[in-house]
């Protein structure tokens, strides 16, 4: 950013936790115990929150002892999307980040969120290849 040059400011592209119920294994779960299962992954979906912004990607991890990891959208060099079709058919899927962060050690999993991932992706992507192109981030792939 240049001297005078005011900040961009920071727009959230996703907020949320996982899916409750991300699955039909996990509804299937949830069926064969009565709903008693229910608890346990209402506890495992609030146990995360993850939040998506033009400039980062945040994840909160934990119900007592809480754990934030910050990554920032420069340092991500790769994308894959996986909708494997338990998820698919209940509408969620995952998203994985390589990433340059050494706290997050290569790779960040976005898992069972409830939003289109494909398009979250692609809004991603796009926020990626912005924030590195302000930041003046270039990339040398090697041969």
């Amino acid at each position: 950013m240049a001297r005078g040059e005011a900040p961009v400011p920071e727009r959230v592209i996703f907020e949320g936790h996982p899916a409750l119920v991300p699955g039909v294994l996990e509804a299937l779960f949830a069926v064969l115990t009565l709903g008693l299962g229910l608890v346990w992954l209402w506890v495992r979906s609030r146990g995360t929150h993850y939040k998506l912004t033009t400039s980062r990607v945040v994840i909160e991890s934990g119900m007592l002892n809480k754990k934030i990891e910050q990554i920032d959208l420069y340092r991500v060099d790769d994308y894959a999307v996986d909708l494997p079709l338990g998820q698919r058919l209940l509408g969620t899927g995952n998203l994985t980040l390589a990433t340059t962060d050494r706290s997050a050690k290569g790779e960040v999993r976005l898992a069972h969120l409830r939003t289109d991932v494909r398009a979250l992706y692609e809004q991603l992507r796009a926020a990626t290849e912005a924030d590195k192109a302000r930041r003046g981030v270039r990339r040398f792939d090697s041969v």
